[in-house]
């Protein structure tokens, strides 16, 4: 059953659906990579520079202090959104790889110790891997690995149990696989590592724009996300942590802003969250992500939840109907448990031949590793794979003609 909002009145709120290639309308299948715009987003960030562009947390003067009350805002949005208690729990960042890096070059460079285990899955995004790489090369330490199910499809229970019992010192863990579309049990995994005194990271990158998340039901200690897949800005990234590890961190980066006091000799450090944004901010990037975040709020993100478990689960049957096609994650009997989100490879055809076809009919998707190469070249054994992604403005009949794409690709590399 369809979630109670209108989906061709969502979608008159995005310009760029109304885009030609080719002479064709363009059909966006690709949100897991970006998240398009809409109007009120755009909107907000222009009224930002047409009427008080100015910097935060310095100008006396009307236009400063509209600009800064603007960016707490969005914090305090924020916070609500995920239902962290404070805005202070909230730091802006460039992106959630950089949110990542901080926590890994802050609160891990003070903690993980030589010889001490770092854990992280076989289905993470690069920017859940690298920065743990270069963090236990530094300190000497041993990075593990939890082992997908023999399906390929989900975290096997086997080796969470197996590798949290040797006590890493963090677990660093994605919500939804950006390649698989798994929707991982965060709570259930953090409640049993921490019983093992195990800190845990989530990369919420594709979870939070897609599902409902409550950083107080999970008891994360740190959750990265950023703005450029949920409907807002790029250039902004979010980083939650609980308040007294936020306190215990020094900062990484120094200059203006995130000082209370510069001597010759030495300084001390402003209070949460500003301790870890120096320099100037990304103003407008913060105030259109707030009118995202109004947004989403407005649609319900149940609805939105709801939304795309229905367009998965037509597409996924669509695509089942298909000779020599694969498709990758759960199954259709685990919907629940999947987001919205299908990899797919076409035997035969190499998903960059498959992501020029489509492009011909207007159709964006994503091919190629998806920057999780350990997951797609040494888990599923393939050079890429081809990849469908959907949100709150895809509809049907956009599917079907994806589909379509699919049997034409076929049919032109001769395919039965």
């Amino acid at each position: 059953m369809m979630p109670k909002f209108n989906i061709e009145n969502i979608r008159e709120d995005f310009p760029i659906l109304n885009v030609k290639i080719n002479g064709k309308p363009l059909v966006y299948l690709d949100s897991a990579a970006t998240s398009q715009k809409p109007i009120q987003v755009i909107d907000k960030i222009v009224e930002y520079y047409k009427t008080y562009n100015a910097n935060i947390h310095r100008g006396i003067y009307k236009i400063s202090e509209e600009a800064t009350d603007a960016y707490i805002e969005s914090k305090e949005k924020t916070a609500k959104f995920i239902n962290s208690d404070s805005y202070k729990n909230i730091i802006y960042t460039k992106n959630a790889t950089d949110s990542i890096n901080l926590v890994a070059l802050s609160w891990a460079e003070q903690n993980v110790k030589q010889g001490d285990h770092v854990l992280i899955t076989e289905m993470e995004h690069h920017s859940n891997i690298v920065p743990w790489q270069l963090l236990v090369k530094r300190k000497k330490a041993i990075l593990d690995y939890i082992n997908l199910d023999s399906n390929n499809s989900k975290l096997d229970e086997g080796s969470i149990e197996e590798q949290l019992n040797k006590n890493p010192k963090i677990l660093a863990i994605t919500q939804i696989s950006n390649v698989l579309g798994t929707i991982n049990d965060i709570q259930g995994i953090t409640k049993k590592a921490h019983k093992n005194g195990t800190y845990v990271l989530v990369d919420a990158a594709q979870s939070i724009p897609h599902i409902p998340v409550d950083v107080k039901a999970l008891d994360a200690d740190f959750v990265a996300f950023s703005s450029h897949k949920m409907l807002g800005p790029a250039g902004l990234g979010i980083l939650y942590a609980k308040e007294d590890l936020l306190k215990q961190m020094p900062p990484i980066i120094g200059g203006g802003d995130m000082i209370l006091t510069v001597d010759k000799e030495k300084s001390t450090w402003n209070e949460l969250p500003w301790k870890f944004e120096a320099g100037t901010s990304n103003i407008e990037g913060a105030i259109g992500f707030g009118a995202a975040i109004d947004y989403l709020q407005k649609i319900g993100m149940d609805n939105v939840k709801k939304y795309e478990i229905e367009l998965t689960k037509y597409a996924l049957e669509r695509i089942n109907e298909i000779d020599n096609v694969t498709t990758f994650g759960p199954s259709l009997s685990e919907i629940e448990g999947r987001a919205g989100i299908i990899s797919f490879a076409i035997k035969g055809v190499h998903p960059h031949d498959v992501a020029t076809i489509f492009n011909n009919d207007a159709i964006a998707i994503r091919a190629g590793h998806h920057c999780a190469m350990p997951l797609v070249k040494s888990i599923l054994k393939l050079p890429a794979v081809s990849r469908m992604s959907f949100y709150i403005y895809n509809k049907e009949s956009e599917i079907d003609i994806a589909i379509n794409a699919i049997k034409n690709t076929k049919n032109i590399f001769h395919i039965k």
